[in-house]
């Protein structure tokens, strides 16, 4: 991690590690339509907290709003290029799992504003939030990174997949497979 690290400062100005909030586990009992439960002003999802992954793109100027990045964004550096291939820009949510946030395997984690965006979009799109999030999910073994609205919701339709059979075997061969999209860069951007 600290060559990765030191590969991603030496040629790009800016922190290693690029922290932004995403949308985790939603422990909230539902309580009816249009209900937030009385403890928010606007349902964001679950709980959020702060994501650890290595920094892929140059620094942004000014507090640009997040937003899906095309795989041919010219913002992405040439280490990002590799980091995105293989995966590795995820590595440091390993402290996010230490930490309680994620687990291992489970549904990715949303930008809050994405996450937004995407319940009006698709009615079913809170009950991701049921488990903890994770590095990796059976979406991200089968499917390539999201292009479309279409592929968000093939994503959306593995991920209710997953959580309706999850169990220690089904975690076990996300992992197993995790290995070659890493390895082999399948699915990559």
């Amino acid at each position: 991690m600290l060559l990765i690290a030191l590969a991603i400062r030496l040629p790009s100005p800016g922190p290693a590690i690029y922290k932004p909030p995403r949308d985790g586990i939603d422990r909230r009992r539902y309580r009816g339509p249009g209900s937030l439960n009385g403890r928010r002003s606007a349902d964001r999802g679950g709980r959020l907290f702060t994501l650890y992954k290595f920094r892929t793109m140059r620094m942004a100027n000014g507090d640009a709003p997040e937003v899906w990045v095309s795989k041919d964004a010219p913002r992405i550096t040439r280490i990002g290029k590799v980091l995105r291939a293989t995966r590795l820009d995820e590595l440091p949510q390993l402290f996010n799992v230490l930490k309680g946030d994620m687990n291992i395997v489970g549904p990715r984690p949303e930008q809050p504003e994405i996450f937004a965006e995407l319940r009006g979009v698709f009615s079913h799109y809170p009950e991701r939030q049921k488990v903890l999030p994770g590095i990796t999910g059976l979406a991200q073994v089968k499917l390539p990174y999201d292009q479309t609205l279409e592929d968000v919701e093939r994503k959306v339709e593995l991920d209710l997949e997953y959580i309706d059979g999850r169990s220690a075997a089904a975690d076990l061969m996300i992992m197993v497979r995790t290995m070659p999209v890493m390895v082999f860069r399948k699915g990559s951007m």
